[in-house]
């Protein structure tokens, strides 16, 4: 069973449950040779942490005496490792060296045999060259042998592997027919050819088209990937294991792996690595040491890199900001970057698991992280969602700090006392005033300096949304004077924020009649919207967005048809979610597809009646596939009789 923990996006801090134990994702598995052990399993495990490594049951099926001692004694005693092992089926080695001579029948049984944790099924390694054609008849094998494991593996679980070559569709279409088995485990795979050819761009496609049909509830492997550089994006991508041979593989050649790439030992200069394996060395006693020790040294260097950097990668996790992370890392090798850029591709898929928000500001690391989909977010709901407070528009320089409603105060209220909305050129493109304090506008670091791109996009974007929103006179902010009149602006920025974040439907039930804004005495700033004498908001100084309340909840409900903001709960849930106790995964029925992490949501039962108000933890798909874990952190229960 898989339960996330933490998320960030599509990456994902999770536990897997096995019958030796539990990983913490994401994590690396170590490929271990039974016959080359260039580290141990056991010093795997002490020194190095992995909780989990993978072998090859076809190497030790066609070793004779290897295999009696893994008959016999099992292969965890055979390994003398602890923790979990998976097994691999021989699909590499058909890909290697041609066919294998054994059945998927006949592997899957000997994995049970030999007591793998988790299984792989022999499916077909699909060549980046080969045909659609070719390709699809492959996949049709996979899925075939596929289901047979999946009947035949007892207490074992199964590692189902997507194919499709380089073909987005049938990547997808393997998937999604993965997803209607039982499978555990899902590794993408055919792409280490991909990888050692550095066609990263390509690997984002057979990723992201693999992730968009599998079920969320099981753990996705990235095959083959092992080098710290790539890991990032992976995970950023929703993968949550790897495997990979090359940190034994590179060092019986002499090469080190380090995060900006792989470099031979006779070619480096100095050698400036602190590692544990490398702390006592120069690069010169490090070449001077004997063939064997210098591979073992080389090898323990390499996982540490690898150890190093997944740890990094989760305290991005942790702290929302792995974006920053991966556009740092891709920014090492022109490929990388290709494939960074190639995400603008999957801007709307990538938005659905963007959180609605996050603790720590946005770091803008260059123009690709205008592809971020927090930025396609902004975009969308901007278009869609903002309705101006009048029809004239004074246009503002992003030039003074945020929030612009402080640094430009003067002049925001001299263009209002004329009728006019104040809207600033940011590098997220056009923001009004009323949306300034919102996250991610101000909740974002860009520098001074504005490169040529963001330059063209903001100026772009905002002539876009000018023409679009009917204004009838736009004018330069210096071009307007002093009015006598305009509107109160307090209100409308707490329209427009509702509007933003619940949609038009929703603010307009939740504002209106006698509206009254509670401010802080000390900032200024909107802290509740009490409408008709209900406090139905409030808004959080953190994000600038606002938190439901209960009276709101009500509003929301009565007037605005569902599924809008619902996430509806079975029976045995009502009473526990009606106390305010948290909704778990395993007793929502259904939920509003528009719902975000991080988004307020009403908790309702099968009638449709308000239980609770909270806010949710994971998207819907993931809500109606897991069986454990939070869907909604409830705040207030509403719905006790």
């Amino acid at each position: 069973m898989f339960e996330i923990v933490r998320r960030d996006g599509l990456a994902r801090i999770g536990r897997f449950e096995t019958r030796s134990g539990i990983l913490e994702t994401p994590a690396l598995l170590p490929v271990v040779n039974p016959k080359i052990l260039t580290i141990t399993p056991a010093e795997l495990y002490e020194e190095f942490g992995f909780k989990a490594l993978i072998t090859n049951s076809y190497i030790i099926k066609n070793s004779d005496d290897i295999r009696e001692r893994a008959l016999n004694e099992g292969l965890h005693s055979l390994l003398g490792f602890p923790g979990i092992v998976m097994t691999d089926s021989g699909t590499f080695q058909s890909h290697m060296y041609g066919e294998v001579e054994v059945s998927n029948e006949e592997i899957i049984e000997f994995q049970k045999n030999i007591g793998s944790d988790i299984g792989t099924v022999l499916d077909i390694f699909t060549e980046p060259f080969w045909s659609e054609e070719e390709t699809s008849a492959s996949i049709d094998v996979t899925l075939k042998r596929t289901r047979d494991a999946v009947s035949m593996k007892g207490d074992m679980m199964i590692a189902g592997v997507v194919q499709g070559s380089v073909y987005p569709d049938l990547r997808r279409m393997c998937s999604e027919r993965m997803k209607e088995m039982d499978v555990d485990v899902h590794p993408i795979g055919g792409v280490v050819p991909l990888m050692e050819q550095y066609r990263y761009s390509e690997l984002v496609d057979v990723i992201i088209n693999s992730k968009m049909g599998l079920s969320p509830d099981r753990p996705v492997h990235l095959f083959g990937a092992g080098h710290p550089m790539i890991l990032s994006l992976a995970v950023l991508l929703g993968c949550d294991m790897f495997d990979s041979a090359s940190y034994a593989k590179f060092a019986r050649d002499d090469r080190m792996m380090f995060i900006d790439g792989t470099y031979r030992i006779e070619d480096m200069l100095s050698l400036d690595c602190k590692c544990p394996a490398c702390k006592d060395h120069t690069l010169e006693t490090l070449r001077a040491l004997p063939e064997k020790e210098r591979i073992r040294t080389v090898a323990r260097h390499n996982l540490y890199e690898i150890t190093k950097e997944l740890a990094l990668v989760k305290r991005y996790i942790l702290e929302g900001r792995l974006w920053e992370l991966v556009e740092q890392r891709c920014r090492s090798h022109p490929a990388l970057l290709d494939a960074l850029r190639r995400l603008n591709v999957y801007r709307d898929f990538l938005e659905t698991y963007e959180p609605i928000s996050r603790d720590g500001a946005m770091f803008y690391t260059g123009p690709e992280t205008r592809n971020r989909p927090a930025f396609r977010r902004y975009e969308k709901r901007i278009e869609e969602r903002y309705v101006p407070v009048t029809d004239k528009a004074a246009l503002f320089e992003d030039r003074e700090g945020k929030p612009y409603g402080r640094s430009y105060c003067e002049d925001f209220a001299r263009v209002r006392s004329s009728g006019y909305v104040p809207i600033v050129l940011s590098p997220f493109g056009p923001v009004p005033a009323e949306l300034d304090e919102i996250y991610p506008i101000a909740q974002s670091l860009f520098p001074s300096v504005a490169d040529k791109e963001t330059e063209e996009y903001s100026e772009n974007s905002v002539m876009e949304f000018v023409s679009r929103s009917g204004f009838s006179e736009v004018a330069d902010m210096d071009d307007v004077p002093h009015g006598n009149g305009g509107y109160d602006h307090l209100p409308e920025k707490a329209k427009a924020v509702a509007r933003y974040q619940f949609g038009k439907e929703a603010a307009d039930a939740l504002i209106c009649g006698n509206v009254k804004i509670v401010t802080s005495k000390n900032t200024g700033k909107i802290r509740n919207v009490i409408s008709d004498d209900e406090h139905v908001l409030s808004m959080r100084a953190g994000d600038g967005l606002f938190t439901l309340r209960p009276e709101g909840a009500l509003r929301i409900v009565e007037k605005v048809p569902g599924p809008h903001m619902r996430v509806v709960v079975s029976d045995d849930a009502v009473p526990f979610v009606s106390e305010g106790r948290n909704v778990f995964c395993a007793f929502v029925k259904e939920c509003d597809p528009e719902i975000r992490t991080m988004d307020e949501v009403l908790v309702v039962d099968g009638n449709g009646k308000l239980l609770a108000v909270g806010r949710a933890m994971l998207i819907r798909d993931e809500m109606l596939s897991f069986r454990k874990g939070v869907a909604v952190k409830v705040r207030d229960g509403v719905g006790k009789s």
